[in-house]
């Protein structure tokens, strides 16, 4: 059984193994990468999927914001490549947009095939007076609008608004106290 649930530190070996064997040593070359850089994700919204203990899927989301118009960056989504086209994919996007949009949060954004991020309402339309802050392939830069018109008026270069992560803790997790 799959379990969906919250990330917790002790997921952070992990999480970073399975990231690394599904997207590669590029992953931290890309310009969604400089705006996690030494931040916390967004409250509630950093999840794992579990399997017989063993993390078999991550997706976080992060605060950014473009001409103070708020709103999160997805990402990365990863599944264990032994899962993969079993739905796992989908079950941590509805997840993860579902806890957004109940947190109250009016768009996110991400850079990602769209094709596959389309059955989830990603559309590369209100991105258009958008840009990362670095290289990235404008067709792959999508959005969801949670709320009516929360993007309206968003243009410019994305910026992180994120938490700054506790230097011990650049991992992008708060630490708890013992």
């Amino acid at each position: 059984m799959i379990t969906i649930r919250d990330e917790i530190e002790t997921d952070i070996p992990a999480r970073e193994a399975l990231l690394d064997r599904c997207l590669g040593e590029r992953r931290t070359t890309k310009s969604s990468e400089r705006l996690r850089e030494g931040r916390l994700p967004a409250e509630g919204l950093a999840l794992t999927a579990e399997r017989d203990g063993a993390v078999v899927a991550t997706v976080r989301l992060w605060h950014v914001e473009a001409a103070g118009k708020p709103a999160l960056l997805l990402g990365p989504l990863a599944v264990s490549p032994d899962l993969q086209g079993e739905g796992l994919g989908k079950a941590m996007m509805r997840e993860a947009i579902w806890r957004a949009a109940c947190r109250g949060h009016g768009a996110i954004l991400l850079v990602g095939d769209a094709a596959y991020y389309e059955r989830f309402g990603f559309t590369p339309e209100p991105m258009a007076e958008l840009a990362m802050p670095g290289p990235f392939e404008r067709e792959r830069f999508l959005g969801l609008e949670l709320r009516d018109g929360a993007l309206q008026g968003a243009k410019g270069v994305l910026k992180a608004t994120g938490v700054l992560a506790p230097a011990e803790g650049a991992d992008g997790l708060r630490r708890r106290a013992a």
